[in-house]
């Protein structure tokens, strides 16, 4: 026993001299190329926000009641989000399966047997006895000793890979909160659509009827009344195609929703949506916004850790064990010291020949790495693409908008004075014609403008990581322990 316990000392000892031994190699993140201001910049974005805007409610610089009342059903029963959470539970969950091997593992048995042994086995002594009891009470303890920071780096892979799985869990949100309010924004701008639409059937209705007027009076010839019918006819197909279009935006909202389409429907009105200011902040705080950049950069992580178990199968394993108890025949003494038995001592483990199993393990290790490495960059690199893309976007759609709606002012003035002169017999129809289909596209074309710079904020916001702070609630938030953690993608 004093042997026993001089070796389970020598064992411990060993232990603690090489806790801090980690074969995973230290961690070399690649270099992203940053700078210290976007390219694309434009007046309106110099706004500031209010001293915090938390990332989940940044929906509501649209202020839109309804969009708020749809966003919060998605949240609560959007599947694809539901999958993503569950997805965070098996995560973790893995992660607390790695951790489990920083214990030792306990275990008990107990038996009560009634055996009976053939007569003619080998090596039976004459005077044993056929039929006997065997009663057994025992239990164990098992300990993998972790000299090469093996169970260290698997419990490290787990956690980056839990966080990374948080992170996923966080841009799934973003991605779906964005989807439903760019859908929403197609939807109302189709309303407006549907309005313009209407109105040009009204007019293009008076106009049928004015010129089906002059040519009954001898003063206009059939054509006009082809021409105007045409307008007229084309405009009603405009609004039934437009209709259609609203139709499968409101399906996708229903979907987004976790509701079937035959039972989901928003009622069609004219709704004016805000468009943000959005401050963008400097280039170098996307790395800590972005979740996807954070999920990424984490994988990197567990897969650094993963090459120190690979690397840890080269060295043996060494186990402490233990386990005792209780054996006898009869249960009048089965808890006595005489029917006592025990065992303790450690287990070494050593692959000494495996055709270059591990070599190509660890192999595999670093090319996952290198592989999660180069997908970590790409990501970053991508995110200031995407955002440099939305304030392009935003800034050249803003110019182009306002110069739109100088066009919508001409051809309704041009219109105007071609349907004057066309009354008094000056001009034939064809002038009207054109300056009311003039008058039709750039009415649309201008609220096409304002659609895409709405979607293009939506998008800007997706691309900072949804939501943003300024540095002094940062700070505050950092010294508070970042309540929320998964959410900041840090």
């Amino acid at each position: 026993m004093k042997k026993a316990s001089r070796l389970v000392g020598s064992s411990a000892a060993l232990t603690l001299l090489l806790s801090g031994c980690s074969l995973a190699p230290p961690l070399k993140t690649p270099a992203i190329p940053n700078v210290d201001a976007y390219k694309e910049l434009g007046p309106w974005t110099t706004a500031q926000p209010a001293d915090r805007l938390p990332r989940d409610s940044w929906w509501t610089l649209y202020d839109s009641a309804e969009l708020d009342e749809l966003e919060k059903r998605l949240i609560a029963a959007n599947p694809t989000l539901a999958a993503a959470l569950a997805d965070y539970a098996q995560a973790r969950a893995l992660g607390d399966q790695a951790r489990a091997g920083l214990f030792p593992s306990l275990g008990v048995g107990a038996s009560v047997e009634r055996n009976r042994e053939s007569v003619n086995a080998p090596l039976r002594a004459a005077t044993a006895p056929t039929d006997y009891n065997n009663n057994a009470l025992s239990g164990s303890v098992s300990y993998e000793l972790d000299l090469w920071g093996q169970i260290r780096n698997e419990v490290a892979a787990g956690e980056a890979n839990a966080a990374a799985s948080a992170a996923d869990l966080e841009n799934a949100r973003l991605s779906l909160i964005a989807q439903l309010v760019d859908d929403y924004i197609q939807l109302r701008s189709l309303d407006r659509d549907s309005a313009i639409l209407d109105a040009t059937v009204v007019a293009y209705s008076r106009a049928l009827r004015l010129t089906g007027q002059r040519h009954d009076a001898g003063i206009a010839p059939g054509l006009d009344v082809s021409q105007a019918q045409t307008q007229l006819d084309a405009a009603r197909s405009e609004v039934a195609q437009t209709l259609a279009q609203r139709a499968l935006m409101e399906h996708a909202i229903a979907a987004l929703l976790g509701e079937p389409a035959s039972s989901f429907s928003i009622k069609p009105e004219i709704v004016a949506i805000t468009l943000p200011q959005i401050p963008t902040g400097v280039p170098s705080t996307l790395l800590q916004r972005r979740p996807d950049i954070a999920a990424a950069q984490r994988r990197m992580v567990a897969a650094n850790a993963t090459i120190g178990v690979a690397r840890a199968a080269y060295f043996p394993t060494l186990t402490l064990g233990a386990q005792g108890g209780f054996q006898s025949t009869a249960f009048s003494n089965w808890l006595s010291a005489p029917s006592s038995f025990w065992a303790v001592g450690p287990n070494a483990l050593l692959s000494v020949f495996d055709g270059g199993l591990r070599r190509a393990q660890v192999a595999q290790a670093r090319a996952e790495f290198d592989a999660s490495a180069a997908n970590y960059r790409g990501v970053a690199i991508g995110a200031f693409q995407q955002v440099e893309d939305s304030l392009a976007t935003l800034n050249h759609y803003h110019d182009a908008a306002v110069e739109e709606k100088a066009a919508v002012d001409a051809a309704q003035r041009t219109l105007n004075f071609s349907m004057a002169l066309y009354v008094k017999g000056a001009v034939d129809y064809l002038i009207v014609v054109t300056s009311q289909t003039a008058v039709l596209q750039t009415q649309l074309e201008a609220l096409t403008l304002d659609t895409a710079q709405l979607r293009a904020s939506v998008d800007l916001i997706r691309a900072l990581g949804g939501g943003w702070e300024s540095s002094a609630a940062a700070g505050l938030a950092n010294t508070r322990g970042l309540e929320h953690r998964t959410g900041d993608g840090t």
